[in-house]
């Protein structure tokens, strides 16, 4: 019995580093061929390059998940590269947390371009050749945030909120395309995100916080679960947390 991940073609932004390489490495170990989005060329080329080896199952391409037609040349290169997208996985996401009353409305905007916007471009770059196809997967990237609120958080669990129903609104809409959706939703995982933090005091306060993070490749194997399930069976929502996390 395969594993339903060998051979499937797979798009992942925020692919640099943290969830989005770990997730690479894992599917790639599956069989998977994996294109790689992000904005820090050299990271995915080299990554690219060690995954791919000889097989040519990998490639890069530079892209900044706020410019919709960076994320449509992205899917483009995956179909131009290997005549469809399986699975579109929208990973890319910052988290400056401040107080509201810090008025931090750079931050704020960042947020909302990666994180909602960033998604909603992703949907819609791979949404026509999965339509097309008759079948494919959307993974997006929430956050135990998006289901709890903490102070200092209020834009980042806004904007994971958001992703929380946008992913419920698009597997209502596909439907008739037989197209899976997910939405995993991460506790505490080491990754780059607490570098996003602009706020010195909440930086210091996050990073003691994530001293309980749990390895990347948890989520990598929350992903590989969802994929690899029989085409009839759409795992909508994952929410995982360290043992240890309360909130």
């Amino acid at each position: 019995m395969g594993n339903n991940i060998e051979g499937k073609i797979v798009v992942i932004t925020g692919a640099s580093s943290g969830l989005g390489e770990a997730t690479a490495r894992h599917l790639s170990e599956q069989g998977a061929v994996v294109v790689l989005g992000a904005r820090r060329i050299d990271r995915i080329n080299a990554l690219a390059k060690e995954l791919a080896g000889s097989t040519g199952k990998a490639i890069a391409v530079q892209t900044d998940v706020t410019q919709s037609e960076q994320v449509k040349k992205l899917v483009e290169a995956a179909i131009a590269s290997y005549g469809r997208i399986d699975v579109m996985i929208n990973n890319a996401g910052l988290m400056p947390h401040s107080p509201l009353e810090r008025l931090k409305i750079e931050d704020w905007d960042r947020m909302i371009d990666v994180n909602i916007k960033g998604v909603l471009y992703g949907i819609a770059a791979a949404l026509p050749y999965m339509q097309q196809q008759k079948a494919g997967h959307i993974i997006n990237v929430s956050s135990v945030a998006g289901h709890k609120v903490r102070p200092g958080s209020a834009v980042y669990a806004a904007t994971k909120h958001a992703v929380l129903a946008l992913s419920e609104g698009l597997r209502l809409e596909v439907k008739p395309y037989n197209i899976r959706t997910t939405v995993i939703s991460p506790g505490a995982v080491a990754t780059e995100l607490p570098n996003s933090i602009t706020e010195a005091d909440i930086a210091d306060n996050v990073r003691k916080f994530y001293e309980i993070a749990i390895p990347a490749d948890s989520f990598a194997r929350a992903v590989a679960y969802a994929m690899s399930q029989p085409d009839d069976i759409d795992v909508n929502e994952i929410l995982f947390r360290p043992t240890s996390q309360e909130l």
